[in-house]
Parts: structure tokens; C-alpha cells; sequence
């Protein structure tokens, strides 16, 4: 079985109802607490508090703690790959997929050919 770590990208896709990524939530998925953080950050910036609450209600019991091992390990990766513009938060999701033998969903590019990534475009 194939247990998907979704990033911000997804989540912002399955939020707009794009049926490239709204069919993940029929599958194992988790996210990690960074990335739902990220994510309403973004709403609450693009929509209101209201819309961001509503989804952290309706996501947070797939939301999984990060271990101060992996924030290193991120920081690492990003600071290793710093020409790319990946993102704190995009570095901790992917590390902690690889650390647990997860997929990782996203669209950005600059996961496009990473091991273990599930890179899907709008």
C-alpha cells in the first residue's frame, strides 16, 4: 500500500477541486504539521480565517508531527539544493516522506525528478 505525503501545491489543487489531486483524498495520505501550517497561512492570506478554519478541521487528523531529525535533515537538503528555491516548508515534507518510505505529492518543479515523487501539474 502507497501512503502519499501531500505538500501546499496539493493541498491548494484538492482545495480548488482539481480531480488531479481531490482523488487523493480517498487514499492513505498524510500531511505533515508544516506543511497544514503553510497551507493555512496561504488561505488565510488568499480567503479568510473562516475558509483556513474550515480546513484545518476538515485535514488535521491526517496531520503528523515532524522530528527535530528531520527539520535537520531539511534544512540540509534545502541548503544542498539552495540553487533551486525549494522552501522550508517543501524540504521538511519531502525528507519526512523519504524518511518514512512515503510518496510525495506535489507539483513544483523543482521535485519534478526526485526520487519518490508523485509530480502532477494544474
Amino acid at each position: 500500500m502507497v501512503i502519499r505525503c501531500l505538500d501546499t501545491y496539493a493541498l491548494v489543487e484538492i482545495k480548488l477541486g482539481n480531480p488531479k489531486f481531490t482523488n487523493y483524498l480517498k487514499e492513505d495520505f498524510v500531511i505533515t504539521d508544516i506543511t497544514l501550517a503553510e497551507f493555512y497561512s496561504v488561505l488565510l492570506r488568499e480567503e479568510n480565517e473562516e475558509k483556513a478554519d474550515f480546513w484545518l478541521k476538515k485535514l488535521e487528523a491526517y496531520s503528523i508531527s515532524v522530528d527535530k531529525t528531520v527539520l535537520i535533515k531539511a534544512i540540509k537538503f534545502r541548503h544542498q539544493n539552495k540553487k533551486t528555491g525549494i522552501s522550508f516548508f517543501d524540504a521538511v515534507g519531502y525528507i519526512f516522506a523519504q524518511e518514512n518510505g512515503y510518496s510525495f505529492v506535489t507539483g513544483d518543479k523543482e521535485f519534478e525528478n526526485l526520487k519518490n515523487v508523485e509530480f502532477k501539474k494544474k
